[in-house]
């Protein structure tokens, strides 16, 4: 039987611990170099932050914005209030005011993004947060069907991690290229973005079949896992304990068009009911806080040229709930002064 030579044996020794040493190496430099791009610009590190945020969707520029201290006030939510304009909450309250909504996201991904801006602003001059549909799940873990980047806002555990994607490999390269771009664009500092037009160019309020698709009613029983009880209630009076007791806070109940909302003395329209009343309850253990209501039966809810579809709403009914967010900030503010 053949052996191997020992001079043999000890070069393969050799050559793989010299590739192992390599593989880890190059593993090792990948690592500290994208700790020091930062692709996010989480402000991990700041040796190459420029203040500006690199054009790329919500869920990851939140990482950028939620940290800026130019921003006092902040929009927390889905595509449901996306469309409140932050500089017009400004205009109207004095507050400099921050988008932080993220579409298709649920109270886990929103409670992770205002934990990250409470982080880095510890007295916020204002919070508004928006309570859709699926805050009222009866799962207390909020499960959600689209990714979201929790490590990103997470602790530095969690973000080396989550450095370890090929994603992040590439906004690592991406980012590179941005910085040493002399004319490289940059995105709205506090969020904005107005996606009427690409509802628009989608057809939404203009194709007859999507305009039939409006008025389609909605069942009379709940959404499955949506008829209690209400785990949400539990978890906004634990969030509510990190806000400061002289922040305000005005929880939203979103537009939604009339056909949408179920028949009055219905299981659906009682679960909903329930869930709303139970965000309330809990929202009232913060000392500074209110409830804007839009599912009250406004006249506005029945006119489907402000709706695109029976969950997302138009400009102009954007613009009159802003004025109100905006005027339920001012009293809560006056009232703290008094």
């Amino acid at each position: 039987m053949a052996t191997i030579p020992r001079s043999t044996d000890r070069d393969w020794r050799g050559f793989a611990r010299s590739l192992l040493l390599s593989v880890v190496g190059i593993f090792a430099a990948y690592l500290a170099l994208a700790v020091l791009v930062d692709p996010y610009d989480t402000g991990r590190s700041t040796l190459l932050s420029r203040g500006a945020v690199r054009p790329q969707g919500p869920r990851t520029a939140s990482a950028m914005r939620g940290r800026d201290p130019a921003f006092t006030g902040a929009v927390i939510g889905n595509s449901h209030i996306q469309l409140i304009e932050p500089a017009a909450l400004t205009r109207l309250t004095g507050i400099p005011f921050v988008q932080l909504s993220v579409p298709a996201t649920g109270p886990m991904e929103q409670f992770a993004i205002l934990a990250w801006y409470l982080q880095h602003h510890a007295h916020p001059a204002a919070l508004v947060l928006s309570a859709d549909a699926f805050w009222c799940a009866d799962d207390p873990a909020f499960p959600s069907e689209h990714a979201f980047p929790e490590w990103l806002l997470g602790d530095w555990p969690d973000y080396l991690k989550g450095l370890i994607r090929f994603p992040a490999a590439q906004e690592t390269v991406n980012r590179l290229g941005w910085l040493l771009n002399p004319r490289r664009k940059t995105a709205p500092a506090d969020g904005w973005w107005d996606y009427e037009r690409n509802y628009l160019g989608q057809g939404f309020g203009i194709e007859p079949a999507k305009k039939a698709a409006l008025e389609k009613p909605v069942s009379s029983a709940p959404e499955p896992h949506h008829g209690g009880p209400f785990p949400i209630a539990d978890r906004l009076r634990a969030e509510l304990a990190r806000v400061p007791a002289r922040t305000p806070v005005v929880v939203v109940f979103p537009p939604v068009y009339a056909r949408s909302e179920p028949p009055v003395g219905s299981p659906r329209a009682t679960a909903e009911s329930a869930c709303r009343a139970a965000v309330r309850r809990a929202l009232a253990t913060h000392p500074l806080s209110t409830v804007v209501d839009w599912r009250d039966g406004r006249p506005e809810g029945a006119d489907p040229d402000l709706f695109f579809d029976q969950t997302h709403y138009r400009l102009p009914l954007a613009r009159s709930l802003t004025t109100e967010i905006a005027a339920a900030i001012v009293r809560l503010r006056t009232g703290m002064t008094e």
